[in-house]
């Protein structure tokens, strides 16, 4: 256990900003599925749990090919 901390210590410069790369995808996608009813595939569940579930490709994936045209 000590182990795995120091590491995470040791490494906090690389990993703080792939942490809130992910935070920020993944809350913009977040609310841009909640505020939009069109998606290219699937619906509003689907892309929720992709989002949250797959976590940094997720967000990306969605934007990339879910998101509908704006109305």
């Amino acid at each position: 256990m000590n182990n795995n901390w120091q590491f995470f210590m040791d490494n906090l410069a690389l990993l703080l900003p792939l942490i809130l790369l992910e935070l920020v995808l993944t809350i913009t996608a977040l609310i841009h599925v909640l505020k939009h009813p069109h998606y290219r595939f699937g619906n509003r569940v689907l892309w929720i749990f992709i989002v949250v579930i797959i976590q940094i490709i997720g967000p990306v994936v969605y934007f990339a090919f879910g998101r509908g045209d704006e109305q």
